[in-house]
């Protein structure tokens, strides 16, 4: 006789239920000091070359192949991870990053040339340690299943952002109030003990996935479509940071106010992490897909008005707004590698993505760069205009393989191949009652129950990003 066994999943999920998942504070704390490091560095490097230089086009490659080299090594620092252990790889990524961070400083401050600094700065990004993959690989692993997953998306999109307001705010008030250097020497010190106590918390790291120990073949995160879909729009995201970074620095000393950048791009940041509260908040109807589709909308009509700004005031407001459309697209991005890619690649995956968003806004920094050199900050902020359009553009030609064929399912080792096959036809009609079984994981959550049948031999649990999950058992 086979019995359901249900999730009650009645209440909406809560951030405070989140944060009482058993072992969850004791990654997520350590996690947040490892990655408030993150928000400084790019700041810190613009303006320590800016005023040793005198040049915001040379700090924008100093900075943009900081990024770029952070971008072209995170996916590589991400497989080590699925397939290492965090820990493993974080312990030696976290020293580098340090020792890095510490030649540039010297570098600049000795005057080296624009060539000599571009060159420290390549160890400088390739080991920014990708702590905020690795602490979103842990809720996957953790929340398997769970209607939690996307409440975890959100609170790590608003860690993020609360990095982005403290981090440029303090690197901002440590170069011009300290020092120049006192930027990039506290993130490097931030990074290293940060870095070395998350490394520290062992318990609830994801299982690592050697496929020599397991027989399985290798799969990598790239050759998943969807996800290569949403590069493109981390891409775009990126610009955005980079674009931001740049002119808004520019417009503060335009205007007179060159401290006015802290603030203004804290504003900035303030609207993504409201936003981000708000996104964990509410119980969603509509699919992921079309949340993606709607956040980036608006994303793109803001940024196409920043450089229209006459007074800090009014780039202030027009930045809030930018900010608060960043988070909708973040959070659903992120939240879609659960759906779309398969476990033993998943931190690989989210890795890609920050690395994206590093390449964009590494690029952005150079061309905003050049062109507020050349013509004042307005024409910066057409940098984060067209690279969203573009971005927006990609997204809906393609936007149909932000789709999974099927819900993600974990089948135990003892059940055999036809049965798999099975249950998955079973599951059939629950997609076809929704409309298409293309949308079968969006549209589970809308009768909120999916049953999949079990054998004696093995157990079957459906899991979708924020769906109810009922397990039947026998």
């Amino acid at each position: 006789m086979t019995s359901a066994v249900t999730t009650d999943t009645s209440a909406r999920p809560g951030y405070g239920q989140l944060l009482r998942t058993p072992g969850a504070l004791g990654f997520v704390l350590p996690g947040f000091a490892a990655r408030l490091p993150f928000g400084m560095l790019t700041i810190s490097i613009l303006l320590l070359v800016q005023h040793t230089t005198g040049s915001y086009a040379s700090a924008g490659i100093v900075a943009a192949v900081t990024g770029i080299s952070m971008a072209l090594s995170a996916p590589l620092m991400g497989m080590l991870t699925d397939r290492f252990g965090q820990s493993t790889v974080l312990v030696p990524v976290v020293l580098t990053h340090a020792a890095a961070v510490s030649g540039l400083t010297a570098l600049a401050l000795a005057d080296a040339g624009i060539w000599a600094l571009a060159l420290a700065a390549v160890p400088t990004g390739a080991s920014v340690p990708q702590v905020g993959p690795m602490v979103r690989a842990r809720w996957a692993a953790r929340l398997e299943g769970s209607p939690l997953l996307p409440t975890a998306a959100a609170f790590e999109s608003v860690t993020d952002e609360f990095t982005f307001v403290v981090g440029p705010v303090l690197a901002t008030a440590l170069c011009t109030g300290v020092h120049p250097a006192a930027g990039l020497a506290t993130e490097a010190t931030l990074t290293l003990l940060g870095g070395l106590l998350f490394a520290a918390r062992r318990a609830g790291q994801p299982a690592t996935h050697a496929p020599a120990a397991t027989g399985a073949g290798r799969t990598f995160a790239l050759a998943v479509p969807g996800l290569r879909v949403l590069i493109f729009a981390f891409l775009g995201i990126g610009a955005v940071f980079g674009g931001m970074q740049v002119s808004l620095a520019a417009f503060s000393a335009e205007m007179g106010n060159p401290g006015a950048n802290g603030l203004l791009y804290g504003v900035f940041a303030a609207g993504n992490m409201i936003a981000g509260i708000a996104m964990g908040a509410v119980a969603w109807k509509i699919g992921p897909r079309r949340r993606l589709m709607v956040g980036y909308v608006g994303l793109t009509a803001a940024a196409s008005v920043l450089w229209a700004a006459n007074s800090l005031l009014l780039l202030g407001a027009l930045g809030l707004v930018v900010g608060l459309f960043i988070a909708p697209a973040l959070i659903t991005g992120y939240t879609m590698v659960e759906q779309l890619v398969p476990a033993n690649a998943r931190t690989e995956a989210f890795t890609w993505l920050t690395g994206s968003i590093a390449f964009g806004q590494a690029v952005a920094v150079i061309v905003a760069g050049r062109l507020t050199d050349a013509h004042g900050s307005s024409y910066g902020f057409l940098v984060p205009m067209a690279a969203t359009a573009l971005a927006l553009v990609t997204l809906l030609a393609l936007r149909s393989r932000l789709t999974p064929k099927a819900p993600s399912r974990i089948v135990t080792a003892s059940a055999a191949p036809e049965t798999a096959g099975t249950d998955a036809a079973a599951t059939a009609p629950a997609a076809g009652a929704a409309g298409a079984a293309s949308e079968a994981v969006e549209t589970t959550a809308a009768d909120g129950r999916v049953t999949v049948p079990a054998t004696p031999r093995n157990r079957v649990n459906e899991r979708g990003m924020g769906h109810r999950v009922p397990v039947t058992v026998d």
